[in-house]
């Protein structure tokens, strides 16, 4: 079963974007907050946070994560993909999560 959910705080200004077919995405990034803190073989800790790349490709989820501001708590349903695509002659790939379902849960203070 491929299903994800995440609460954490926005990192930066969510980005539009439309594809060579004529798609348009709303893409952002979430910082998850790890549950424990372990020490790396070095002794340095690890980082206390992961980010992850969330991408809202129906209309209703566009305008929702558009108007998201950095520092907002969010609430994200969906599903891990792996997208391949085309960038300086190359095939690129990226992991995200694609968003079935988003909240905010606590604006940011401003």
């Amino acid at each position: 079963m491929n299903s994800v959910q995440l609460q954490g705080r926005i990192t930066g200004v969510p980005e539009m974007r439309e594809l060579p077919s004529g798609d348009a995405v709303c893409v952002c990034r979430l910082a998850v907050a790890r549950d424990e803190v372990r020490l790396l073989p070095s002794g340095r800790r690890s980082p206390s946070v992961d980010v992850i790349d969330l991408a809202g490709w129906t209309a209703r989820l566009r305008r929702s994560m558009g108007g998201w501001i950095p520092g907002d708590q969010v609430q994200v349903e969906g599903a891990i993909r792996r997208r391949f695509y085309q960038a300086g002659g190359r095939t690129m790939s990226r992991v995200e999560v694609e968003v079935s379902s988003a909240r905010r849960v606590r604006r940011a203070r401003t």
